[in-house]
């Protein structure tokens, strides 16, 4: 269950205007939501690389691996060029279809257009287990003992071309390994930018006042759970907007508690 912009954005003004502390505009609330959910969403990996390394219980809703693995799952998405044609296209090394910049002036979004993280590549079926850095292939391929063969490929992951600066190109080995409807693979999608619509109403007492508009707007996609975070987060960035410091501290400290908390 995602979070509702609305709620998110309306519970911000209530705290601001508690003592007309201040305001903070649409525009600057969708540009501050959009850092904060890519900052909570960039913190779950570290999490869960740190809950691997502490015992857990076994209980249904206590168990914070698996409540973090729950809370990513619905960005995890898994591509078969076999079924989705130009995700990964030409031959070794492959080209990861991220964004189209066919036309400079106006890039769009391409097929993986909200890619993220890579996570798993697959040859066949088989996941490449080996993820090598480019200082480490030359020293893998001279070698006959870590030699890549088509039982045991590898893999690099690089940034695309100038033309194409966010498409990447991923390399396989051996490099007899040429098409791309073998490779599949698993990646990190990135939530979508949330976006806090509205009409604004022109004359009479309530001129300039805006009115949320649900149609074009975009909810949180990060679970229900975050939606105090994300408020108190906000808050946060608004102390630093209006220039007060109280919020600033306040927001600040129950963020740290709460993380302090879910870390303990």
């Amino acid at each position: 269950m995602a979070v509702n912009v609305n709620t998110v954005y309306q519970t911000v003004l209530l705290i601001l205007n508690q003592q007309q502390r201040g305001y903070m505009t649409p525009d600057e609330f969708n540009k501050v939501a959009a850092q904060v959910q890519l900052t909570i969403f960039e913190t779950y990996a570290s999490d869960l690389n740190q809950q691997y390394r502490v015992p857990q219980n076994d209980t249904d809703y206590g168990n914070r691996i698996k409540n973090i693995q729950l809370k990513l799952q619905p960005f995890q998405k898994y591509i078969s060029n076999a079924t989705l044609a130009g995700a990964i296209t030409g031959t070794n090394p492959f080209t990861l279809n991220i964004y189209d910049y066919t036309n400079p002036t106006a890039p769009v979004a391409g097929i993986l257009g909200d890619f993220y993280r890579l996570g798993s590549v697959m040859y066949r079926g088989t996941e490449l287990n080996q993820y090598a850095q480019r200082s480490e292939i030359t020293q893998l391929l001279l070698s006959p003992l870590t030699q890549p063969s088509i039982n045991f490929p590898i893999f690099l992951y690089e940034a695309g071309a100038t033309a194409t600066p966010n498409n990447g190109l991923l390399y396989v080995y051996p490099t007899t390994i040429v098409d791309a409807n073998d490779i599949n693979i698993a990646y990190l999608a990135k939530p979508k930018n949330p976006i806090w619509a509205f009409t604004q109403m022109v004359g009479g007492l309530q001129g300039g006042v805006y009115l949320y508009d649900a149609g074009p707007s975009q909810d949180f996609e990060l679970d229900i759970s975050e939606q105090t975070e994300i408020i108190l987060r906000i808050l946060a960035y608004a102390g630093v907007i209006i220039e007060d410091p109280t919020i600033i501290q306040v927001a600040s400290q129950a963020v740290a508690s709460e993380d302090a908390n879910e870390k303990s």
